[in-house]
């Protein structure tokens, strides 16, 4: 496996950028030249610096940074697909936040995409069975990021959460690939079920600020939910919905309204 990560890294498009970025930030701003090496310049590949960051992040005197540093290598090391997804969701923040001007922002300094990270090496605990040690993860995640993901929710790949302050998704909620979504957003459930109780969200899904999405319900891909609203009923695919509770109020306006951002509804909201 070393050796495959090793090769992976000689060829890998988003860790050569990193690296570079890297060494053109130390020449930018010297005082960051520790930091930089130490998170960046002195891995071989990606997933090396990400169990680095995030053991870097979750330590506390209750779990050491070794000992985590060494969960995030075993995560990386035993699934690929780890790989694959952190890499997506590198490019979704780039490509769809406007405050992100470069790769290494979001390995440095973007919680959104280091408590996606983190949760993605949980849930890869949750699914080997060892569900306490991935509870302490999510517990670390919380009370670092504001971030409450639960370990057993399962998430794509693609995932840009912007701002990342308070957000929710309960332990049935399914997302989908590249969805975007803002602060305050909540997958959660509506009372004490303890069976299928969270939202399954399609892909390319764009969920504004503040939005609560609460139920065993479907969101359809390609679909928008304003900033705000309270989302109780399924959603069709290519739909915007707005409101409390969220009600239908135009079509999606675009193809994929997680790659564009665009809150603004499009047309009249029809009356109700």
């Amino acid at each position: 496996m070393a050796r495959t990560q090793s090769h992976v890294s000689e060829v890998d498009p988003v860790w050569s950028r990193i690296m570079d970025e890297a060494s053109s930030a130390i020449i930018d701003e010297p005082l960051l030249g520790g930091l930089v090496h130490s998170c960046v310049l002195h891995h071989p590949n990606l997933e090396n610096a990400l169990a680095y960051r995030v053991a870097q992040k979750l330590a506390s005197s209750e779990m050491s940074e070794q000992l985590l540093r060494e969960i995030a290598d075993e995560a990386f090391a035993s699934d690929p697909m780890l790989g694959e997804q952190v890499r997506a969701d590198i490019v979704a923040v780039f490509d769809r936040d406007p405050a992100c001007h470069r790769f290494l922002q979001p390995v440095l300094f973007f919680k959104g995409f280091q408590a996606i990270t983190a949760y993605r090496i949980g849930h890869w605990l949750w699914r080997q069975g060892r569900k306490d040690l991935s509870y302490f993860i999510q517990m670390r995640v919380s009370e670092v990021f504001g971030v409450d993901i639960h370990p057993a929710a399962r998430v794509g790949k693609g995932i840009m959460i912007d701002h990342a302050h308070s957000i929710v998704i309960g332990e049935t909620a399914v997302v989908g690939d590249n969805v975007s979504m803002l602060h305050s957003v909540t997958l959660g459930g509506t009372g004490k079920e303890e069976e299928d109780r969270h939202p399954k969200i399609g892909n390319g899904v764009l969920i504004g600020a503040g939005a609560k999405v609460l139920g065993n319900i479907e969101v359809g891909h390609c679909s928008r939910i304003a900033a705000g609203s309270v989302v109780l009923e399924a959603v069709p695919p290519c739909k915007t919905v707005a409101g409390v509770p969220a009600r239908i109020v135009g079509g999606a306006v675009c193809d994929h309204p997680s790659m564009t951002m665009d809150h603004l509804f499009g047309g009249a909201v029809p009356k109700t």
